[in-house]
């Protein structure tokens, strides 16, 4: 029998709930009312053939619609897949097609659509695609025949519970097949970590079309009785001081965002009056690449809030870890590496930079520590050949454990992701400091020149602080210079991009700075406007589509 549903039921006996509809209609709905609609969608589904193992995909924007219809599928013992969400630069015919491929690897038997999505109910019905609306889904009577979830064995712990699309391109989906076991020991792990119990309360704007917002604000607090204030992405860009707000408002305890989020909020603060922001303890950083700069920024503008110093929590995570892989331990002050640049790109090893230990003028590079591995997790870092490196070697991040998936859905059919000795390569070059997890950067990102392994995310860290460039919006790619010789490219955006005295200026500023910092010149650099840069459905930057987007020189 599944413990994530059986927790589920056991929520919805108690009063927690979920507030929804700031900032301007705010309504709090408790998860006994969400879970009998959720009841009523679960007998629905199963009236429409729906069967336990079988797979739901979900397209709404509102919280309070999208908790009872993923929360009927896992009680009819169907998958959800959140599918990503069309914007108004969306062509919508290639939408389609897209959405389309997903539904085939998902092998969804029925697309539930929720405002503001419902008006494309039509073209999928067209398509020859099941499709309901999630008002007409609740609307019937409540089951009168017991659920798959109230039976003894009717859930399955292997069966899947969430079907998570990965950030690659939407025209080749693929996803990461979640089983009710992998949910269960991966919040379990988080809440022990986090010390998250009925009587916090999580703030969230994130998309739950992500794992960070679906599992951790939306499923999470279904399961484990935690009060919840969710806002969309769209509330929170239009009002970014929202988040903080809400905070205040409803003594927020936890929340979580990526890291521009932080950087944009120490912005804001700074114009901010009589906000109190004394309740929050947990304010998690999950982003690629957390930025210490940022970080200290936000808690530097919080500080007059009475913002905790030691409020946020850098972290690493990934889909097919759940979620959550890594968490600094709360309530200690943020933890960063500083190690010689030399050394970590010429040895691939991570020599720290003690007082006095170094010449004034030797570069260095700086890593959060994420802290060590949530428990039931295993992360050990190899090397070529699948040697297993010690302390501060440099490697490729692996992963084991009772939370990790063992294979993708892809175009080409299901795909293992662990080896033959259970270990899953996550694609992230990084080490580890006493047991505590460190990330550099991609593997397939790393720019070679002059046997110097440079790590983009440097790149544009340096980019990113030239005035006039648009904050979080800088990419360095791997470029081939003239004679062959291998380079690098660097792409911003900036609202300053149609003048062109501004975007010598920029250029200008960036090839400087960058070849201060990093001791590499870019071989070009293109200012764009703002909107160029592609980027995954979950706002990570495209590095391999913005190369398409350069200027050479």
């Amino acid at each position: 029998m599944s413990a994530f549903t059986d927790a589920l039921i056991a929520v919805a006996r108690g009063t927690a709930g979920m507030t929804t509809g700031e900032p301007r209609e705010p309504v709090r709905t408790s998860f006994a009312d969400l879970h009998a609609r959720a009841r009523v969608g679960a007998g629905a589904l199963r009236d429409r053939g729906l069967r336990p193992g079988d797979a739901v995909a979900v397209m709404a924007g509102a919280p309070v619609q999208v908790a009872p219809a993923a929360q009927a599928a896992w009680l009819a013992g169907a998958s959800v897949t959140m599918l990503h969400q069309p914007t108004a630069r969306t062509d919508l015919s290639r939408f389609a097609v897209e959405t389309a491929s997903v539904l085939r690897v998902v092998r969804a038997r029925v697309v539930l659509l929720g405002a503001p999505f419902t008006h494309l109910l039509p073209m999928l019905l067209e398509a020859g695609i099941d499709a309901v609306t999630v008002d007409d889904l609740l609307s019937g009577p409540a089951p009168e025949e017991p659920l798959p979830a109230d039976r003894p064995g009717g859930i399955g712990e292997e069966l899947p519970a969430l079907l998570q699309l990965t950030s690659g391109s939407t025209a080749t989906p693929k996803a990461v097949r979640i089983t009710h076991r992998n949910v269960w020991a991966n919040i379990d792990a988080m809440c022990e970590s986090a010390a998250i119990v009925p009587g916090q309360v999580m703030v969230s704007w994130l998309p739950l079309f992500h794992d960070m917002g679906m599992i951790g604000f939306l499923t999470l607090p279904q399961c484990r009785g935690i009060e919840v204030v969710l806002v969309t992405p769209q509330d929170f860009l239009s009002s970014p001081l929202l988040w903080l707000e809400l905070i205040d408002r409803y003594r927020g305890t936890l929340t979580a965002a990526p890291n521009f989020a932080y950087a944009l909020a120490a912005r804001v603060l700074a114009r901010a009056e009589g906000l109190d922001l004394s309740s929050l303890r947990f304010a998690l950083n999950g982003a690629e690449p957390i930025d210490a700069t940022a970080v200290r920024a936000f808690l530097a503008a919080g500080e007059r809030f009475g913002l905790p110093s030691t409020a946020v929590v850098c972290a690493y995570g990934m889909a097919e870890a759940t979620l959550g892989v890594s968490f600094h331990p709360w309530g200690t002050p943020l933890a960063v590496d500083t190690v010689l640049a030399a050394d970590l790109e010429e040895r691939r090893v991570a020599v720290p930079v003690e007082a006095g230990d170094r010449s004034e003028d030797a570069a260095t590079r700086a890593f959060p520590l994420l802290g060590p591995p949530l428990r039931g997790i295993e992360v050990a870092v190899l090397g070529e050949g699948g040697r297993v490196l010690g302390d501060r070697e440099v490697g490729t991040l692996h992963l084991r454990g009772e939370s990790v998936t063992e294979e993708y859905l892809t175009v080409d059919g299901p795909v293992a992701t662990r080896d033959a000795r259970g270990w899953l390569d996550t694609g992230d070059l990084g080490y580890l400091v006493d047991g505590r997890v460190v990330v550099c950067g991609r593997v397939k990102d790393v720019i070679i020149m002059g046997g110097r392994n440079i790590h983009p995310t440097d790149i544009e860290r340096v980019a990113g602080q030239v005035d006039g460039v648009r904050a979080g919006n800088a990419v360095a790619v791997r470029w081939t210079a003239s004679g062959g010789r291998e380079s690098f490219a660097v792409a911003v955006e900036s609202r300053a991009a149609g003048d062109p005295a501004e975007v010598e200026r920029i250029s200008a500023g960036i090839r400087s700075a960058v070849t201060t910092a990093i001791g590499a010149r870019p071989a070009t650099v293109t200012v764009l406007p703002v909107g160029s840069l592609p980027k995954t459905p979950s706002g990570k930057l495209r590095r391999a589509a913005a190369r398409e987007l350069i200027t050479p020189a």
